[in-house]
């Protein structure tokens, strides 16, 4: 059934916010770049005739999905994929967290790896391994 062109338009919620700059950001022919700045959330907000805190709610969504970064006092920028998650500011806090934890466990497999190869040269010399 159509609505009539004098029915009112319904406001967007935070999940179709997302997700129409998800498209604009992702999408084959992108509207928004990396680097690019998205709109300023009180002026989509207003705009969109939505409240502040559905687009905020919408920015948070697409941060968490590592799309885009928020910078206090700059604004809302597309992140480049190039660049690892996590490392830039106003990176999702999420991601911070984990691109420390990926760094530890990085460094641990690096030490494992060096033992494993002194342990392999051991035992290829045929020297038994001190105890």
């Amino acid at each position: 059934m159509e609505q009539s062109p004098e029915a009112p338009k319904q406001t967007p919620t935070a999940k179709e916010i997302a997700a129409q700059y998800r498209a604009k950001i992702t999408g084959p022919n992108p509207e928004y770049k990396p680097g690019a700045q998205l709109p300023a959330a009180r002026k989509l907000a207003k705009d969109l005739s939505v409240q502040l805190m559905t687009v905020q709610s919408a920015y948070s969504q697409l941060r968490d999905e590592g799309l885009i970064l928020t910078q206090q006092g700059r604004g809302t920028f597309v992140r480049d994929p190039s660049v690892p998650l996590g490392t830039e500011p106003g990176s999702s806090p999420a991601y911070t967290a984990l691109a420390a934890e990926l760094s530890t466990i990085h460094d641990a497999l690096r030490l494992l790896g060096e033992r494993l190869d002194r342990l392999e040269q051991l035992v290829g010399d045929g020297t038994p391994p001190a105890p």
